[in-house]
């Protein structure tokens, strides 16, 4: 029998209130400690709760490296111990399927009744044995042209599948697959399948919902105009014990009733006015001044509210008494909450949408308020939006050739070819709630659920756990024991809260934008480069995923946690296609995120998503794992270098081109993803027969690019020649291969990764004596500082990490380069303001993601394995050009 240590488990941020919410989380197991999970509970002071766990990865010997846990959110700090003797303090779930293909999930107070009913899935929502919520659904609508003015059509939107995704005795995840359909009948066109989650979790009124949508509509046919969860309330009491509320930003609510009695000419008594308010039933009609219970009838009622939120920095509120009537306006503020709630006394449900200001265009409805029936819409993409328009944003300025496409890389950076600015195959995912209530609540139980639908709880172990654990590579904790490290880890926190200020500054919000940065800054109109081909939206071009992420693993930071959440939830489903030709590729940079012609797997990469799978046991972040295990069968579809070729090659399943460092990298993350989250052996077999390839190759990985077959799984290891690329190392290949390199026992490809940390930035007389000339190429110096360090580091060469950490310090050569943000002694941010600016601004015009993002990381990887070589003196802080 496997004894867990106890393991602290800490909230990434206070919570506001105590609301019973479901969460999820990870928690790494050192090699060969665990081998089977107990079962566990979580303990918070006295209290203990019940858990559900699972493992979620592997090690090479079968022991557990990654186990996901869900349950009911902690208040703070607990602690993860194994099962007591004692009964947990919440019921367990009953789950039922039904003959129609139903599914029941009863989690104690609440019941979720799920089918697969083509348009309404959601069939009925109940507390304490009453209906509050029915006919739960997505609704969308859509135009066939841009302008605002052109018809909408609705779509009928289709659930085909339901199944059980995981359950255990606290938490249950169901998975909803379906398709939109539009045109007329007899032409219906199947777009924009979907899967929806739905997670119900003992003890919690709360269901979570993920929603995720992929668009595979023509863009030039297809203008979505609306996308939302909708579902239908019954309303049983009396209009003056009905009540909606809709959340602004501070925590507040509008607090409305569908037939208001305060604020009328005359008072129908102070606890009428106190009951109606606070959502409680009101006294009996007959109990109030006949003033006012007399003349009720002449008192509006209202019949519908709307939230609208188009920009990050506004929403306005209006409510009318019916569909033929004018919108009043009822309010205005910055950034709501994104939460609503509508019913009354006997029952009711509240909705909201996570990033609900970030994700604009979003809205909050609530209609029918008047009737027996009302219907709560939460929008992903507001109806009151201009259509969404997904063509190309240029007509191509005639670039039919290679040719012309290459020269005019040259001068905008932007890699266009005809057709491939496809935004076909791109996804979303959202997150939203769905809460039950017996009655009306409180405003402060009212707003402790909309805090958690906005920032949900998140649990996380502490650094030195994940560290003890020695996963994820090439990191240490945090450690500010000496001047020099202090001076770095300063750094690496300006790099960090410098982009959280920008994405805040320069509004890098929207359906399809939130979560990405940019790549490059124009110092000249002091914005970056949203427009100019290449240089616009990053799409993890250098591993700023990556970077954030390990800066989260040393330091424990919310908000780099945060921060590398949505560029994962971004990158993951928007830089990268699900479905069509470019399935399993993703885009590289530029002004819109699918439109670059360079479609690679370094930017769809499983080592940009492992980290939020793993650390919050996301089925979605799985899922999108799963989508790229085999993706080297992409590379037979689309040939990533065919512009810039030199030889005859044409895509041949016997004999395909890989890129050894960006294609190279991100086929041994998919298939170490498979491998240890599914034991899959065909991947496990895929990846030690290419790392034993490149081990047999006469060059090793200097060959720059070797073919591999995909039926055999092996690679052509007769090629003899040395190319180098400055990219080739950049995109997450250090860091897997730091992780292999405990995993797998392979001499041949270990002396292979050794010459390569070794000879790149060797002196031009030892590349010389290896391979005959000096290497060309060679570049991204700082970057490439952390193979010289691996190196240093396996061999206890002090003085090949005085090097290293030279290389990093310094750039290019022996002398300070301070013309680059590495060797710069100065790195002040300036506020702008003023005429040249539309709005005040943070400038950093000496940054750039790429090199933010390389610079993080070698920071990260030269501190944990050549710390202790730091120089006493940073050269460009002294002013010297050497080191002492």
């Amino acid at each position: 029998m496997t004894t867990l240590p106890t393991t602290g488990i800490h909230l990434l941020e206070p919570r506001e209130g105590h609301a019973p919410v479901p969460v999820q989380w990870g928690v790494p197991w050192p090699r060969g400690t665990v081998h089977e999970l107990p079962e566990l509970d979580l303990r918070e002071g006295e209290r203990r709760r019940p858990v559900d766990s699972w493992v979620t990865a592997r090690w090479p010997d079968g022991s557990v490296k990654w186990s996901g846990h869900g349950g009911l959110a902690p208040a703070g700090d607990s602690e993860l111990v194994e099962r007591g003797s004692t009964p947990g303090q919440v019921a367990p779930l009953r789950i039922g399927t039904g003959a129609d293909g139903a599914v029941t999930v009863d989690a104690g107070s609440l019941l979720l009744e799920v089918s697969p009913h083509p348009a309404a899935p959601i069939r009925r929502i109940v507390v304490d044995g009453r209906e509050v919520g029915l006919r739960g659904r997505i609704v969308a609508s859509s135009a066939t042209g841009a302008d605002p003015a052109a018809p909408r059509r609705e779509h009928t939107v289709r659930t085909t599948g339901v199944r059980i995704e995981r359950h255990g005795e606290q938490q249950a995840v169901l998975r909803l697959e379906g398709h939109h359909e539009v045109g007329d009948e007899g032409q219906r066109e199947r777009v924009l399948p979907f899967v929806l989650r739905l997670v119900v979790t003992a003890g919690s009124p709360r269901i979570r919902v993920l929603h995720s949508i992929v668009w595979d509509a023509d863009p030039e046919r297809l203008f979505l105009t609306s996308l939302g969860l909708r579902l239908e309330v019954p309303l049983r009491a009396a209009p003056h014990d009905r009540h909606v509320r809709l959340a602004g930003g501070e925590g507040g609510f509008l607090t409305e009733a569908v037939q208001g009695v305060t604020g009328l000419r005359r008072d129908p008594g102070a606890e009428v006015r106190a009951a109606q308010v606070a959502g409680r039933r009101t006294p009996e009609t007959s109990t109030w001044a006949p003033t006012v219970s007399g003349r009720l009838g002449w008192v509006p009622c209202w019949g519908a509210w709307t939230l609208r939120q188009p920009t990050a920095d506004g929403y306005t509120v209006a409510k009318r008494t019916a569909p033929d009537r004018p919108w009043i306006t009822a309010g205005a503020g910055t950034r709501s909450r994104g939460y609503a709630y509508v019913g009354d006394v006997h029952g009711g449900i509240g909705a909201g949408l996570r990033d609900f200001w970030k994700l604009i265009p979003t809205q909050l409805d609530v209609a029918g308020a008047r009737g027996d029936t009302a219907e709560l819409t939460v929008w992903m993409y507001a109806p009151t939006a201009e259509p969404m328009d997904l063509r190309f944003y240029h007509d191509g300025l005639g670039q039919e050739t290679f040719a012309d496409q290459l020269d005019a890389l040259e001068i905008t950076y932007e890699d266009y070819e005809p057709g491939f600015g496809d935004a076909r195959g791109i996804a979303r995912t959202h997150e939203l709630v769905i809460d039950a209530f017996p009655a009306t609540p409180p405003g402060e139980e009212l707003s402790s659920l909309a805090a958690a639908c906005a920032l949900p709880p998140q649990p996380m172990v502490a650094p030195d756990r994940l560290h003890a654990a020695r996963v994820f590579g090439l990191w240490a904790p945090v450690d500010r024991s000496t001047p020099q490290r202090a001076h770095l880890e300063d750094r690496l926190v300006l790099l960090r809260e410098h982009y959280r200020a920008q994405v805040e500054q320069r509004r890098w919000y929207g359906f399809w934008d939130y979560g990405d940065v940019m790549h490059t800054y124009d110092v000249d109109r002091h914005t970056w480069r949203y427009d100019v081909g290449g240089y616009a939206w990053d799409n993890s071009e250098l591993s700023p995923d990556l970077w954030l992420w390990q800066d989260f693993l040393r330091s424990g930071d919310a908000g780099a946690f945060r921060l590398a959440e949505a560029m994962t939830r971004h990158t993951g489903e928007v830089d990268q296609y699900h479905v069509g030709r470019f399935a399993g590729l993703g885009t590289r940079h530029n002004v819109q995120h699918f439109g670059c012609s360079a479609k690679q797997l370094r930017v769809s990469s499983a080592l940009y998503r492992r980290h939020l799978h793993l650390l919050t046991a996301d089925e979605r972040t799985g899922e999108l794992l799963d989508e790229v295990a085999a993706s080297e069968e992409a590379l037979l579809r689309v040939d990533a270098t065919r512009k810039v070729r030199e030889d005859v090659y044409a895509p041949d399943r016997r004999a395909l081109a890989i890129g050894l460092g960006t294609d190279l990298g991100a086929l041994l993350g998919a298939w170490l993803s498979a491998w240890e989250r599914h034991g899959d052996a065909e991947a496990e077999q895929k990846l030690r027969s290419a790392l034993a390839g490149i081990g047999e190759l006469p060059q090793g990985l200097f060959t720059g690019e070797a073919l591999w077959d995909l039926d055999e799984r092996r690679f052509d290891t007769s090629r003899d020649r040395v190319r180098v690329s400055h990219l080739a190392a950049v995109f997450g290949f250090v860091e897997v291969v730091a992780e292999l390199l405990e995993l797998v026992d392979d001499p041949g490809f270990a002396h292979a990764w050794d010459e390569y940390c070794r000879y790149y930035l060797a002196t031009p007389e030892e590349q010389t004596e290896r391979f005959g000339a000096p290497l060309t190429g060679i570049s991204l110096i700082p970057a490439y500082s952390r193979l010289l360090a691996m190196h240093a580091a396996r061999t206890g060469d002090r003085a090949l990490a005085a090097r290293a950490w030279r290389a990093f310090l310094m750039g290019e050569g022996d002398q300070v380069n301070t013309d680059s943000m590495v060797g710069r002694a100065d790195w002040s941010i300036t506020r702008v303001e003023g005429p040249s600016v539309l709005e005040p601004v943070d400038e950093a015009a000496f940054l750039g993601t790429n090199g933010a993002a390389q610079y993080g990381l070698s920071a990260i990887a030269n501190l944990a394995l050549i710390g202790d070589d730091l120089p006493a003196q940073i050269p460009y802080l002294a002013g010297a050009e050497g080191t002492s």
